[in-house]
């Protein structure tokens, strides 16, 4: 056993060491998923030699695993699509010629593709579309910042859209139809700002991109229609289960995953050169090391929690700011630097439900804003991190070029929630 004082300090000084390991993971070229999960397994660990509390391990272990089940399936349904090839049926939609119709083709198409999948799937798919419709380097890269902000912007009002948004909704933080009425307007908006301004930039036309868009692929595989419509389908399902049940969300993205695998053993079960399309395989592909990081850093925060030191730094916040919409705004800034899954997670550990309700103005402002905020810096979010990997964007040139335009989208959000709140209390 070790004194009450020198676990906290422990505790304080891991978790410290931790988060800037996670901060400065390309640097220091170690994984941040290997520093989450030390993390949480040492600050438990001296939580334990302090006062062995198997109940509250196993209380808070419950709640992540929801979260962790969640995204397991939700991420298996997304891979599925895209072995099929199912997301070729964006480029469909794709009629224009003009540069600057195009960014807002994309745009819109990000935004709301977003709000279904989650924000680094849908930056995949949109980025590795502009690679082939768009040769030029400069253009490309300002039309792919903007699907940053797009897909940012889109996750944050659904709560299927952003881990962030996910993990306030299985919490009981918000419910589905009010957030996305509350954050619908300011997400859309903020999105809008960004596009007028990156609008201002690009000018002219791109031959022949309608015809590289409808390019047709040699290897489209069968059944990609509906397999896409049906994992759409099986998505959107989710928070109408959770309605309709009142069970946890997981439960409804567990009936989805089984329904397509139903449907994906049934078109390709008697075909031996299509295992690459079934369930089992896919299940290989899965980023197993994100939903890794995820688990480490949920139970890394439930550790502060049980400690007692959210709520000491919310009573620090409350005596310094005092205004809870600047606390939520000053949370999507700072989730520019550090991660907004801890960020959020923190925040659910620093207020309860008691005292601030599901769909109360905090827990919806700190959706919008640690779903938004993110868009800054290029590193602030997975979807800016996956856009530096794929098109190597310096992280300079995007704190020159975009982070101010992702400021004033930011903000202009922050201002359309507060004015509707005022206007018709949407929260």
């Amino acid at each position: 056993m070790i004194q009450a004082s020198t676990a906290s300090a422990m505790v304080i000084l891991v978790f410290v060491i931790g988060y800037v390991a996670i901060m400065f993971e390309y640097r220091l070229k170690v994984n941040k998923t290997a520093s989450a999960l030390l993390m949480a397994a040492l600050t438990w660990m001296f939580l334990f030699l302090m006062a062995p509390d198997l109940h509250a391990l196993s209380k808070h272990l419950s709640n992540v695993s929801q979260i962790i089940f969640f995204l397991l399936g939700a991420m298996a349904m997304v891979e599925l699509i895209d072995a099929h090839k199912g997301f070729r049926i964006i480029t469909d939609l794709i009629q224009t010629q003009s540069k600057r119709k195009l960014l807002w083709v994309l745009g819109l198409l990000t935004f709301f593709l977003s709000s279904i999948l989650d924000n680094l799937t849908t930056a995949i798919v949109m980025v590795s579309l502009l690679r082939k419709l768009v040769s030029d380097k400069k253009e490309r890269m300002i039309l792919a910042s903007m699907v940053v902000i797009a897909a940012n912007a889109g996750g944050a009002w659904t709560p299927i859209g952003d881990v962030t948004t996910t993990m306030l909704w299985i919490n009981g933080n918000i419910t589905s139809l009010n957030v996305m009425k509350a954050l619908f307007l300011p997400s859309f908006l903020s999105l809008v700002a960004a596009l007028l301004i990156l609008g201002s930039r690009l000018r002219g036309y791109y031959p022949h991109l309608v015809e590289r868009a409808h390019e047709k692929d040699a290897s489209s595989e069968p059944g990609a229609r509906l397999v896409f419509f049906c994992g759409i389908g099986a998505l959107i399902f989710v928070p109408i289960f959770k309605a309709l049940t009142g069970l946890p969300p997981f439960m409804g993205i567990l009936i989805g995953l089984g329904f397509l695998w139903l449907v994906t053993d049934i078109l390709h079960g008697g075909h031996e050169t299509r295992k690459h399309l079934r369930l089992p395989h896919v299940f290989t592909k899965i980023d197993i090391a994100s939903i890794m990081f995820f688990l480490g850093i949920l139970l890394c925060i439930a550790s502060l929690d049980t400690l007692g030191l959210l709520r000491q730094l919310a009573d620090i916040l409350h005596r310094s700011v005092g205004n809870l919409p600047l606390i939520a705004t000053i949370i999507g800034l700072v989730s520019a630097i550090i991660d907004n899954v801890p960020l959020v997670a923190a925040g659910m550990g620093m207020y309860d439900l008691a005292t601030y309700p599901a769909d109360s103005l905090l827990w919806q402002m700190l959706a919008y804003c640690a779903g938004t905020g993110g868009s800054i810096l290029i590193i602030g979010s997975a979807a800016g991190v996956v856009l530096m990997g794929m098109e190597k964007i310096d992280f300079m040139w995007y704190l020159r070029k975009i982070s101010w335009i992702a400021l004033v989208s930011y903000l202009t959000g922050v201002a359309v929630f507060l004015l509707q709140d005022a206007l018709f209390g949407m929260a």
